[in-house]
């Protein structure tokens, strides 16, 4: 009898095993959203968090980050120390057109910082300046029509590859950017009337990339300050902060040595800017698309113009869906 009874357990058990096994099958199989960064990490600390949610979310397919403005050698240096502490070397980093910058590179420490045995000096893998050009086309032809170009700071490395070669920079499926400001500029809180739209940063850097950008033709997302002041409460910081990973480990020291210096906009709690355009990605209905057409003027304001819209814009967001995804990503 007892016998039989294994016996009957172990055929209910592969049953249920053959009725289970399809459902986790389609999930494994499920495609990935495939992708590449062009950042310009360790100024503000927006960067810093848009990054670590791109790398803790299994949904995507990060296939390689190029560093954008100011000492972009040093940006890679960041990503580089940043990869090796999670054991992403898998990604590869491209060093971009370097320019001079008025800000301050905040986590430059960081950036300088310990590397984990295997990088013996800090440096990323050998790049010539401005290989980034060269990469950003390259993915794009690697997989035509699939790959998203995910632009988070000043356009300079993407308007080079629209020059370089305009036709191989189109096979991007798209270019979701933070940048510009539409109807709404800049913002300290919620509870304050909003204000008229400003030259927002990314743009006015290098006014020119971003006119040739949104000239090119390629299908643009665009996430302005509309839609983009989504804050980091203390609250939150302090849970993500004692969580204990590697990813929070390094975000707190980055976000320390960003509150320490010296920057008199800021205050300590930060603007997560560049999380919105990922969390889109991750979830489109996080922030709902308007069709616009957009012209950029020669002192980099982003005017909503009559004429065929040349970009999707969001100019409104579900901020706690945002943060909420945020949270559960970095603290799972």
């Amino acid at each position: 009898m007892a016998v039989f009874r294994l016996h009957f357990a172990l055929r209910a058990f592969a049953l249920i095993a053959l009725l289970w096994l399809p459902a986790a099958a389609f999930a494994q199989a499920a495609p990935r959203i495939p992708v590449v960064v062009d950042l310009d990490i360790g100024d503000d600390i927006d960067d810093s968090f848009a990054l670590a949610l791109l790398l803790a979310s299994p949904e995507f397919d990060l296939r390689g980050i190029s560093t954008a403005w100011g000492d972009t050698a040093l940006r890679a240096r960041l990503v580089k120390r940043l990869l090796r502490e999670l054991g992403r070397d898998d990604v590869p980093v491209a060093e971009g057109i370097a320019t001079k910058s008025q800000t301050a590179f905040t986590q430059a420490r960081w950036a300088s910082g310990p590397h984990r045995p295997g990088i013996t000096d800090g440096t990323p893998a050998p790049l010539s300046a401005g290989a980034s050009v060269d990469f950003l086309l390259h993915q794009a032809a690697r997989q035509p029509g699939q790959l998203t170009l995910l632009a988070l700071g000043p356009l300079t490395n993407v308007a080079a590859a629209i020059r370089r070669d305009p036709q191989g920079f189109r096979q991007f499926k798209q270019v979701v950017l933070m940048g510009g400001s539409v109807r709404e500029g800049y913002s300290k809180s919620d509870y304050l009337p909003a204000r008229p739209p400003d030259a927002e940063y990314n743009i006015v850097a290098d006014t020119a990339a971003a006119q040739t950008v949104f000239e090119s033709g390629v299908p643009i997302v665009m996430m302005p300050l509309d839609a983009t002041a989504v804050r980091l409460d203390d609250q939150k910081r302090a849970a993500l902060f004692a969580h204990g990973s590697a990813l929070t480990d390094a975000l707190t020291l980055m976000y320390q040595q960003w509150t320490n210096a010296y920057q008199p906009w800021a205050s300590a709690t930060p603007t997560l800017f560049d999380v919105v355009p990922v969390a889109w990605l991750l979830d489109p209905a996080t922030c709902p698309l308007t069709p616009l057409r957009i012209a950029i003027d020669a002192q980099g304001y982003t005017r909503e113009v009559p004429g065929t819209p040349n970009a999707r814009v969001c100019l409104k967001v579900d901020k706690p869906a945002v943060l909420d995804r945020l949270m559960r990503v970095l603290l799972r």
